[in-house]
């Protein structure tokens, strides 16, 4: 088994670096969503989006690194060309919403990290991001990868695990704000399907007074289940007696 040496090595140490890298970007904006309770737009959800499928590209190679007769030269063109196409499509949203706030005294979107807000740290990761797959396209002879070579297995496995839970959590965080609905809020103040949980609680919870105050539920079954207290409720249990005996 071969060993890599000089620019293989370098180059495969690098693809793990861009991976980890975007996936550090994207956990950065998890912090201040989280932390500094700013709830992402639209707009940012499609840049982390744009990131994460940034970030595929080198995963693609790294994965392909492994497979028995793959041209390395053509998975290293692939891979950085879906990496372009990725940070073009997040350039032009995280551009569009600098363009957004350009107007002098329009405080931007959320809060800002060292003086600059999200979307403007993101235009300048995609530019970083389509700089420096250009310039792997352009040094691709020096960025060869080699299939079965003594690659760092456990790492490998360890980035695809890492890119593949950033992209859950991604996904799951998205769900929690739109929640049932199709459409983000443009604005958003709340996650949407905590109050849908929370309004359907509620609905059940009146629908159980309202039962309760036209005596449609068991008191045995209510008490059980601790919705009335028996010692704030009077039952008389005296039954009307027929003094007709047999």
């Amino acid at each position: 088994m071969r060993t890599l040496h000089g620019w293989e090595r370098t180059s495969f140490v690098l693809l793990h670096v861009y991976v980890l890298g975007v996936c550090g970007v994207v956990l950065g904006a998890f912090t201040v969503q989280f932390l500094g309770k700013e709830i992402p737009c639209p707009l940012c959800i499609l840049q982390r989006m744009a990131m994460l499928l940034a970030a595929v590209g080198p995963m693609f190679i790294i994965n392909r690194s492994s497979i028995h007769g793959s041209d390395s030269k053509s998975d290293l063109s692939t891979g950085f060309g879906m990496s372009i196409l990725a940070a073009l499509v997040g350039l032009f949203i995280s551009g569009r919403q600098v363009l957004l706030h350009i107007i002098p005294g329009d405080p931007g979107y959320g809060g800002t990290v060292f003086g600059f807000h999200l979307y403007t740290w993101a235009f300048t990761v995609f530019s970083t991001i389509l700089l420096a797959s250009g310039i792997t396209l352009v040094m691709s002879r020096y960025m060869t990868i080699s299939t079965h070579v003594g690659r760092p297995r456990v790492a490998s496995r360890l980035t695809a695990w890492v890119l593949g839970l950033v992209i859950a959590a991604n996904a799951i965080s998205v769900f929690f704000e739109s929640g049932t609905t199709w459409f983000l809020p443009d604005d958003p103040t709340n996650y949407e399907l905590i109050e849908e949980f929370n309004e359907f609680r509620r609905h059940r919870a009146a629908e159980r007074l309202r039962h309760v105050s036209e005596g449609q539920l068991n008191l045995g079954t209510d008490d059980r289940l601790g919705f009335i207290d028996p010692e704030d409720s009077e039952v008389s249990v005296d039954q009307p007696v027929d003094s007709r005996t047999p």
